[in-house]
């Protein structure tokens, strides 16, 4: 009885804690592009994606990394690396690699991950179709990870990332935290788990490009030029947190099935309801797919008053691609070949539609050792 109970309080706590970060007002639209570090919300792991990250609750092993650290610490083997590679939008390259292993109950590792822009023409004033000159930005992550099992049914992690942006001569430097935390009732089948991303300080660039020469106002013609800085803002980390939960397998015979969600607050755009499913047939073939809801909880902000009719209510929310919100559903497959080959190798795919853009491609080889 003290144990049924002990579960109960458990499921309730989660499910008030998801209701009031549901009606908390830390996110909006109005916010985007305010913050910093965007490629950190760049994700990663066809596995996670295909099931448009609602997994939050049941990620295990290496790919857990970009979803919830808790559960890095679940790998079946006593190491695990992964390498993904995907072309963002605007033939943006994002590549991706990590490696950990398992120290009794804990678990380390690293990761880095490297953003690709390609070459950019310089242009100037005075040569708006170019100088002939390329240039390239050049956006580094590096992670540090740590996972353990604290009990047989909890698990945590955290990670210390820095963040590297250089372009041209301006640059900066940031660090933030990820944790996560997950909880395991193995009696019902249900999963949760919660997760807080890129939590950290501020980030400011700097560099010789800021410096400019200029003549004083009201000096003579011909007057020496003199240096000025310009002085640019300090920006936010984009902290996320997320609460979710998995319920199964449900096992059917030819396929076992998993149901996942959970509701990410994204503090500089719209929150999100995620939703997945995975199917896995013959104990090696995995077929996912997701789908996200978003909701902007200050869609006029807290002084706009004008719109107070019911059709407000519907502006909050974003389902599949629009102009507000571009993304639509999600799919995935994964093989993994242990069993034929007698290694410790999966491939995942996964692809996301998107508005106005092509859809996005990840292809991710996982290895066990």
């Amino acid at each position: 009885m003290i144990k049924i109970t002990k579960y109960k309080t458990i499921i309730v706590v989660s499910l008030l804690a998801v209701f009031i970060t549901g009606i908390a007002q830390g996110g909006s639209k109005r916010r985007r592009g305010t913050a910093g570090a965007q490629e950190l919300l760049i994700p990663v792991g066809s596995g996670g994606i295909a099931l448009a990250g609602a997994n939050v609750a049941s990620i295990s092993g290496i790919e857990s990394i970009e979803w919830n650290m808790g559960g890095l610490c679940r790998m079946n083997t006593s190491g695990e690396a992964m390498f993904s590679h995907a072309t963002w939008l605007g033939d943006i390259g994002v590549n991706y690699a990590a490696v950990a292993s398992k120290f009794g109950r804990n678990t380390i590792g690293m990761s880095l991950r490297s953003v690709d822009f390609g070459k950019i023409d310089i242009t100037t004033a005075l040569a708006p179709d170019g100088t002939g000159g390329t240039y390239s930005p050049n956006y580094v992550t590096i992670g540090f990870l740590f996972s353990r099992t604290m009990t047989d049914r909890i698990n945590f992690g955290t990670a210390v990332k820095m963040i590297n942006e250089s372009v041209m001569t301006v640059s900066a430097t940031g660090f933030v935290i990820d944790a996560g935390v997950q909880y395991s009732i193995r009696e019902t089948g249900l999963m949760i788990g919660a997760s807080v991303r890129n939590l950290g300080l501020t980030m400011l660039f700097n560099g010789s490009d800021l410096e400019e020469f200029h003549a004083p106002s009201s000096t003579e013609p011909g007057a020496p030029a003199e240096p000025r800085r310009i002085v640019l803002q300090d920006v936010d980390m984009p902290t996320t947190f997320e609460l979710g939960t998995t319920y199964g397998p449900i096992d059917l015979g030819v396929a076992q099935i998993k149901l996942a969600t959970s509701f990410l607050n994204n503090d500089y755009s719209f929150d999100e309801y995620r939703f997945g499913a995975e199917a896995k047939l013959m104990d090696m073939f995995y077929l996912r797919g997701g789908y996200v809801a978003a909701f902007d909880p200050e869609p006029y902000g807290i002084d706009n008053v004008e719109d107070t009719d019911d059709d407000a209510d519907d502006d909050q929310w974003e389902f599949g691609r629009s102009e507000e919100y571009i993304w639509g559903p999600s799919l995935g497959f994964g093989l993994d070949l242990t069993k034929l080959t007698g290694l410790g190798l999966s491939i995942d795919y996964a692809y996301r539609s998107a508005e106005f853009f092509e859809g996005v491609n990840w292809l991710t080889l996982k290895v066990s050792f």
